[in-house]
């Protein structure tokens, strides 16, 4: 079963890969919505007042818009991306089945698991908003990226949990940070984008401003951004903030060690919760705020990647860190 998860997780990485492609392709080469589409249509002759009469096989017929092939290739985008879904799902329980425990032991497999509830509040996204779906190549980047790295500088073989994880509030601790994080993961691509999108709006055209033309509205892709947070901060809350030092205290006698780990999660609900703040304040500029909310990710990368292979704490296990 760990061979197959290796092999899986292989496979899962090259299809998320094929999907970002093609979602490339239609971002590059299709149109962003009816209207681009309506440029393309030849002006139709208007009857009334003041415009000339024409007789019947003079007047010029509104054409009917070219096919979008474009569009096509997002749409088997699509289909790849949750190809590369259930690859991906896969992935994540064959490692449990060879460990005999939930897979979250170290660094390889709580980014492996991470990233799949990435994928799967993505997914979520794509099928009640549709015409978001030109934001998946930004979203399949994100995950290819961050498998890709943790293939290769974190990957440990299975193996068992170390006496310190051996608790019920393993679950209940790490699940609330793996389904936080895999929100907050998607909620960095809207933000991201945002920005890009307002700042061609005020009439920026360097890169990467220039990706801003294709992307959804500003509204919209800031909207997008506080529904994810907002749903993700009291779930990372929870499990931070609440369930962690239960469990530290269960385990080290104290509910807070000033560990590194600790210290940067801390640091991450401060920055998400100024985040919040400032979206929820009338003066603040939506761009300010949503900068704070990337900077809260840039936090959450460096507790994960940062803290894990540079700092030494209570919360390094196996070969590459904890969770």
């Amino acid at each position: 079963m760990a061979e197959l998860s290796n092999q899986l997780m292989a496979v899962t990485v090259l299809a998320y890969l094929a999907a970002m492609v093609l979602y490339a392709a239609e971002y590059a080469f299709g149109n962003k919505s009816h209207i681009g589409r309506a440029a393309q249509r030849p002006a139709r002759q208007l009857v009334g007042a003041g415009a000339p009469v024409l007789p019947p096989e003079d007047v010029v017929v509104e054409a009917a818009p070219p096919r979008d092939r474009a569009a096509l290739l997002g749409q088997i985008g699509v289909g790849l991306n949750w190809l590369a879904f259930a690859l991906h799902l896969g992935t994540v329980i064959t490692r449990g089945i060879a460990a005999h425990r939930m897979p979250w032991g170290n660094m390889y497999e709580f980014t492996l698991t991470v990233t799949l509830v990435g994928s799967a509040v993505w997914i979520g996204v794509l099928t009640r908003r549709p015409a978001l779906r030109h934001l998946g190549l930004f979203a399949t980047l994100a995950l290819v990226a961050l498998l890709g790295l943790v293939g290769l500088v974190a990957y440990a073989p299975v193996g068992p949990l170390v006496p310190a994880l051996n608790s019920y509030w393993f679950i209940i601790h790490v699940s609330s940070i793996i389904l936080a994080s895999g929100i907050l993961l998607i909620g960095v691509v809207p933000a991201a984008m945002f920005l890009v999108r307002s700042g061609y709006d005020s009439g920026k055209r360097g890169f990467p401003y220039s990706l801003g033309a294709k992307v959804p509205a500003a509204a919209a892709l800031e909207r997008l951004t506080f529904r994810l947070h907002a749903f993700a901060f009291p779930l990372f809350t929870f499990g931070a903030l609440i369930a962690g030092p239960i469990w530290a205290e269960a385990s080290w006698g104290r509910y807070w060690n000033w560990d590194p780990k600790e210290v940067w999660a801390f640091i991450s609900f401060i920055v998400y919760a100024g985040y919040l703040h400032a979206r929820a304040t009338p003066s603040i500029k939506r761009s300010t705020a949503t900068w704070i909310a990337i900077l809260g990710f840039a936090t959450m990368l460096m507790n994960l990647f940062g803290v894990n292979l540079f700092f030494g704490g209570l919360h390094s296990y196996a070969n590459a860190g904890g969770e």
